[in-house]
């Protein structure tokens, strides 16, 4: 399976040069992500929710364990967030290639 970097490597020597959503943006949008943290009380679950810029609410991870005598709560946040990491990847990809669309097609920004 190709990662997003790979993909990159190919488009690159492919000469691929139209206007398009870069590996380097996603990355910079991704350091814009805000993780906190949740465990309801009394459960082996935790979940993460990710937000753009502490605001844009983008997505939530979870992680539990079946036996509460195997409940860590330093390695459920651990699953927790690459969980929405991966989800978060995925989003910012689907909404900025429809902003670039958007863009690219003379659609104007909703008021």
């Amino acid at each position: 399976m190709l990662n997003d970097q790979a993909v990159e490597q190919e488009i690159q020597e492919k000469g691929l040069t139209a206007p398009r959503v870069t590996v380097d943006h996603i990355f910079s949008m991704m350091n814009r992500v805000s993780f906190f943290f949740s465990q309801p009380a009394g459960t082996t679950s935790t979940f993460c929710h990710a937000y753009l810029d502490q605001k844009f609410y983008l997505a939530t991870g979870h992680s539990a364990c079946v036996s509460p005598e195997n409940f860590d709560a330093e390695l459920g946040r651990t699953i927790a967030e690459r969980n929405v990491r991966e989800q978060v990847s995925k989003r910012l990809w689907e909404l900025e290639g429809y902003r670039l669309y958007a863009q690219l097609n003379g659609e104007k920004p909703i008021t």
